[in-house]
């Protein structure tokens, strides 16, 4: 079938991006759904960090790629073999397929999955598949299986999960990506409890998401950590006890005051080798500290290695909030729905597909939280 997408051929190129203009919204072909494949309709997609750091080269990934993690939309056909989904479904998205077999997904770890990495690094889907041709019949990669920049795209059924289809498609979304991201961090990876401190760096959509998290959770007091006094603001508004300028020349001390010697967790979203060294040091003795950004794999981190067993400090990686797919979007949308994760709070921007340089050069200014395209 004919559809549009925003495809990147080329990164690393010069800001602004609504001038040098990375992805282009092209005409596409798309081939039908294979055997254990959806086609679907995106409604709604989400404009993340991740795009942003496959865009300026930061996440190197093969091109020509349609570009895109983060969505919902309704399906449209399935392929040979579909059982558990039908054409209308509204599903949300998972930018790691899991195949169910290899051994991080027979141990419930989903988001390791050994042969869903292997695609995703690929540009393939979980078949090894592509079903995209441009106008000039050359093939074009997917992003993390979904590339959710176009109208229609084709996904494996395993990165898709069922939602009511009730729930607005701009708000749906974010559980794609962010939330289960943010809260999963929270609440899977370091598994904060009632009373615990928490200290969060980074109040873009993934840390706000993981503020959220830690409010549901029970966490005091909550610390907000954020150069942008608008994002700070609104972490307050969304249930930050503090907050501090991470500018302060003085910002890790008041981190202490606050938090009694250092906060039981430190949760790191900024995809910063520095700032993942501070958020370690913000931590009291016994305490964990979870990164959830992605630096550039050429970072490196420096620690005192002394200090892992003579404080008993814990450093762990967050990679899609440790979720398991189809158990968490169910609880975290019923959460949602009673209002202990005000989700709609992220959106920022709404936009259409033809603005997505735009929209980057938003992200890349730190000048948005979320921001949506509706398709």
């Amino acid at each position: 079938m004919e559809t549009r997408g925003a495809v990147l051929r080329s990164m690393g190129v010069d800001t602004p991006y609504a001038e040098s203009m990375p992805l282009r919204v092209e005409p596409l072909q798309l081939e039908p759904p294979g055997p254990g494949e959806l086609l679907v309709r995106v409604r709604a997609a989400g404009v993340c960090h991740s795009d942003l750091s496959v865009v300026n080269a930061s996440r190197p990934r093969p091109v020509p790629m349609v570009l895109g993690h983060e969505a919902a939309g309704d399906i449209e056909a399935v392929g040979a073999g579909v059982t558990d989904f039908t054409v209308g479904d509204r599903v949300v998205f998972s930018f790691v397929p899991s195949c169910g077999r290899c051994s991080f997904c027979a141990e419930g770890r989903p988001v390791l999955c050994a042969p869903g990495a292997a695609a995703n690094a690929a540009g393939t889907l979980l078949s090894g598949a592509r079903r995209w041709r441009d106008a000039e019949g050359q093939a074009c990669h997917h992003h993390l299986g979904v590339s959710a920049f176009a109208e229609y795209t084709v996904v494996s059924e395993r990165s898709a999960v069922r939602i009511d289809p009730d729930l607005p498609a701009e708000v749906a979304a974010l559980f794609g990506c962010a939330v289960m991201t943010g809260v999963g961090a929270a609440v899977n990876t370091a598994s904060v409890r009632p009373g615990e401190s928490v200290v969060i760096y980074g109040m873009g959509g993934v840390g706000l998401a993981a503020l959220l998290g830690a409010v549901a959770a029970g966490a005091w007091p909550i610390v907000a950590v954020d150069p942008v006094a608008e994002k700070l603001a609104l972490a307050q508004r969304l249930g930050a006890s503090h907050v501090v300028q991470a500018r302060d020349d003085d910002a890790l001390t008041q981190i202490r005051a606050i938090t009694g010697g250092g906060a039981d967790y430190a949760l790191e979203t900024v995809g910063s080798e520095k700032v993942l060294e501070q958020a370690y040091f913000a931590t009291a003795r016994g305490g964990t500290t979870v990164t959830v950004g992605l630096p550039h794999p050429d970072r490196m981190l420096q620690i005192p290695a002394v200090s892992l067993v003579a404080e008993e400090r814990s450093l762990r990686g967050s990679y899609m909030g440790s979720a398991v797919v189809s158990r968490d979007v169910p609880r975290f949308l019923a959460l949602y729905r009673a209002g202990r994760l005000p989700v709609h709070e992220l959106l920022t921007h709404r936009l259409a597909l033809d603005d997505i340089n735009l929209a980057f050069d938003r992200l890349a200014r730190a000048e948005a939280v979320r921001q949506v395209i509706l398709l």
